[in-house]
């Protein structure tokens, strides 16, 4: 563990990415997007209420949009930072100097992915005082928030993996982001689709009945913004429960499937990182 975090590597691209101006110069301009949006709902709501205040169901849908707002944080800005942590050192030839030093291929791995997910970090802490103004008019809970941060935290992970093992096995870094983004529109929009499908086919020509459905189960769960909607709604929750007759937590299996999915992922990542320079010796 005490190695992680004396990692040469992590420490090398920590600097390099937060000592350069546009790190933070993107963060700024994200807050004040963030604050301006924030401010204008709450403007807007406050003026359009007769009351002059808002009440907690407003204050339930600007958590939700914030909430939406930072999934898609996620979801499109972590493969563009992790797609090309592998393939940009190829095709600057210096990959092969890294692989040369004292390093491991698990050092390396984890300290590209590493300094991609602490700036993203970066950016949802940065928010934490933006989303702090929902408790003001009630309506949600801190509990709430801890599991929408450690929700988005794990879907993190698992785009940043799935972008490194791309990033390795690919040589080119735009073939690479292509593909990344490519398991995110299947993950986010195929898998939609299919639940959808499967939900139809579940369902009794004859009597309408709705049995049991893994594969809808299966769609749903692995899917991020199904899971977001049942993690900010119960009522969401309750009716994908009745449209899957199966009630097995939907946020275990998602802890499940993105787990292995991450542990896989950089396994490959690892077993690939020198295959190219043992073929060369």
């Amino acid at each position: 563990m005490r190695s992680m975090f004396t990692n040469p590597v992590l420490i090398k691209e920590l600097k390099l990415r937060f000592r350069a101006f546009k790190s933070f110069s993107g963060i700024m301009f994200y807050l004040l997007a963030l604050s301006i949006f924030v401010f204008g709902f709450i403007f807007v709501s406050m003026e359009f209420n007769l009351s002059g205040f808002i009440n907690s169901q407003e204050s339930v849908l600007l958590f939700s949009l914030l909430t939406f707002v930072q999934l898609a944080l996620t979801l499109f800005i972590t493969p563009g930072m992790t797609a090309g942590s592998i393939s940009s050192e190829r095709e600057k030839q210096t990959l092969n100097i890294l692989l040369t030093t004292a390093q491991s291929s698990f050092q390396i791995i984890f300290g590209k992915m590493s300094s991609s997910i602490v700036f993203l970090l970066l950016l949802l802490i940065a928010g934490l005082p933006i989303y702090s103004l929902v408790f003001l008019f009630g309506g949600v809970s801190p509990t709430q928030l801890l599991v929408i941060f450690a929700f988005l935290i794990l879907t993190m992970l698992a785009i940043g993996s799935i972008g490194v093992m791309f990033s390795t096995i690919l040589r080119k870094t735009i073939l690479s982001m292509i593909v990344t983004y490519g398991s995110m529109l299947f993950l986010t929009g195929v898998t939609a689709f299919f639940f959808l499908i499967s939900v139809r086919m579940n369902v009794s020509s004859t009597t309408g009945v709705t049995s049991p459905s893994i594969f809808a189960y299966f769609w749903g769960t692995i899917n991020p913004i199904a899971l977001m909607m049942t993690l900010i709604s119960p009522e969401m929750l309750e009716e994908f429960y009745e449209v899957t007759k199966i009630h097995f937590p939907i946020w275990a299996g998602y802890l499940i499937f993105y787990s292995i999915v991450t542990v896989v992922c950089l396994f490959i990542a690892i077993k690939r990182l020198r295959v190219n320079m043992k073929k060369a010796r």
